[in-house]
């Protein structure tokens, strides 16, 4: 009886000792970047830090050039089980809540990625945008910004009287409607007509990407003129996943995908950062004509955006909690007046 007793001791102790086996779970994710692109790059980068760190415990397969569903369609394909996380940007959802523009591209808010970092995660942001994404049965894990946008001219664009009857191309939503409070007469179409666009002279300029996107896409081929740094607008691409996938992680499994994708939003700011210098340089040898808008005429396109942004926070009460935690962090940081 006594040696029976040690023997069923020993195998407690010895279940105790060793760790339970670690679930292994393969994360099915969508973004919008080409393999190739800096950022397709970068997310492969962060795809191997996960499954390093997690010692193959975590796999992740990621679909490229949204070829699982269009882009738009990206989040809801996640809340519907298609995929398990979305990793390309709020904007994206204006459609379902207005308030998804003050998480996707505040327009004129922050100047550098930094400060609006810093936000989600010293300025309340994040708690503040997660009860957006939880209503929908998603959470925000986080974001990558890759930096201001350059707008690109075949003229002068100095400040903001430059852009009375500045007809350019623009992205829908937002922008729009600040840029008619200035007196542009910005043009809704696709990324993909841009380029004719210029050509032809329909267009005067356009509002395509930061510098060394434009660089590029052979802008600078056609326009000579371009703002830089920029300062109307700063999109965020984010990570989102279905929350009831989410929630079934380990807290480990969970902080090394924070971890990682942490990592990458640092890589993603920095490594567009010096993409977009060494882009100035080369125009600037190349003649092609920079401005950097003074704080006066930032101040008026700020202006500007905030008669935009009141009439999205009016659109719900969700997008109303998001501009009030905005405005109250960049009034924080000197950038506007409460």
């Amino acid at each position: 009886m006594k040696l029976k007793a040690l023997l069923m001791s020993a195998v407690a102790v010895t279940a105790l000792a060793v760790p339970a086996l670690a679930q292994e779970v393969t994360l099915r994710m969508q973004t919008h970047y080409a393999t190739e692109h800096p950022t397709g790059k970068l997310l492969a980068a962060f795809i191997d830090d996960v499954q390093t760190m997690s010692d193959g415990e975590i796999s992740i397969e990621m679909f490229y050039s949204s070829s699982v569903v269009a882009t738009v369609e990206t989040f809801d394909a996640a809340i519907n089980g298609i995929l398990d996380c979305d990793a390309t940007g709020g904007a994206y959802q204006t459609g379902k809540n207005p308030a998804f523009q003050f998480v996707g591209d505040i327009m004129g808010g922050y100047d550098t990625p930094w400060q609006q970092y810093s936000w989600l995660y010293y300025g309340g942001g994040y708690d503040a945008a997660q009860e957006l994404y939880n209503a929908q049965g998603m959470q925000l894990i986080g974001w990558s910004i890759y930096g201001q946008e350059s707008l690109s001219s075949s003229k002068p664009i100095a400040g903001f009287e430059d852009v009375k009857g500045w007809k350019f191309r623009s992205p829908p939503g937002m922008e729009t409607e600040i840029f008619q409070e200035l007196g542009a007469s910005p043009i809704v179409m696709d990324f993909t007509e841009i380029f004719t666009a210029l050509e032809t002279g329909i267009i005067d300029g356009a509002d395509a990407s930061g510098l060394a996107n434009n660089v590029g896409l052979g802008l600078y081929d056609i326009v000579k003129h371009a703002t830089y740094p920029g300062f109307h607008s700063m999109p965020s691409d984010h990570l989102a996943c279905n929350k009831d996938v989410w929630d079934g992680l380990s807290e480990s499994q969970r902080r090394i995908i924070d971890t990682a994708w942490q990592k990458l939003s640092f890589q993603v700011a920095l490594s567009n950062e010096k993409a977009n210098a060494e882009a100035a340089a080369k125009l600037k040898a190349e003649g092609v004509t920079l401005y950097d808008w003074s704080e006066e005429d930032r101040r008026e396109f700020r202006r500007a955006a905030q008669v935009a942004w009141e009439d999205w926070g009016s659109r719900s009460p969700e997008a109303g909690a998001l501009l009030k935690s905005h405005k109250e962090y960049l009034g924080q940081l000197g950038l506007i007046s409460n």
